[in-house]
C-alpha cells in the first residue's frame, strides 16, 4: 500500500529531514510531513528478524481494527528492500513500509537497537511511548496503544 500522503504540518521534531523511500513505489518522502497531524504507530522491523515476521500479522489486524483512528507505519531497518517486500507478501501483510536501512528514523528518536521495536506518536507530533519489544496479537498492541496515549 501507498505510504501516508504529507500532510498539514511539520510533523515531529526529531524527523524533519530525515528523507526516505516508501517501499511500494519508491517515491521519496519527508517523514515527519508524511506522519503530520495523525496518531502513529511506526513499526521498526527487518526481513531476516523472527520475532518481526511474527508481529506483523498482528500489525495488520491492528490496523484493520483501529481503522482511520490510528496509522500503522513500517520502518524496514535494513538496505535489502526486495527481502522486506518479499517478506511483506509472504505473511499476507499489506501496510505501508518505510525504507531506512540507514536506520536514521530510529537514531532520531532514541529507538534502543533491537527489533522489533514499536513507537507511538502522538498527532502533534511527540513520541507517547517507545516500545522495544515483539507483540503477539492485535489485542496486546490495542492495550500497548491505549495506554501509552493517556
Amino acid at each position: 500500500p501507498p505510504c501516508p500522503a504529507e500532510g498539514g504540518g511539520a510533523g515531529p521534531e526529531e524527523l524533519r529531514g530525515i528523507i526516505v523511500e516508501c517501499a511500494a513505489d519508491g517515491s521519496r518522502l519527508e517523514v515527519a510531513r508524511a506522519l503530520a497531524g495523525r496518531t502513529v504507530v511506526l513499526n521498526l522491523w527487518s526481513y531476516w528478524c523472527a520475532p518481526c515476521a511474527q508481529e506483523l500479522p498482528a500489525l495488520a489486524s491492528y490496523q484493520d481494527r483501529a481503522g482511520d483512528a490510528v496509522t500503522v507505519v513500517t520502518v524496514h531497518q535494513d538496505e535489502n528492500e526486495t527481502a522486506a517486500l518479499l517478506r511483506m507478501a509472504e505473511l499476507g501483510v499489506r501496510l505501508p513500509t518505510l525504507q531506512d536501512g540507514r536506520r536514521s528514523i530510529a537514531a532520531a528518536l532514541g529507538v534502543p537497537n533491537v527489533m522489533p521495536a514499536t513507537v507511538v506518536l502522538r498527532p502533534d507530533g511527540s513520541v507517547a511511548e517507545i516500545l522495544p519489544r515483539p507483540f503477539t496479537s492485535a489485542d496486546e498492541i490495542a492495550a500497548a496503544v491505549d495506554t501509552a496515549l493517556r
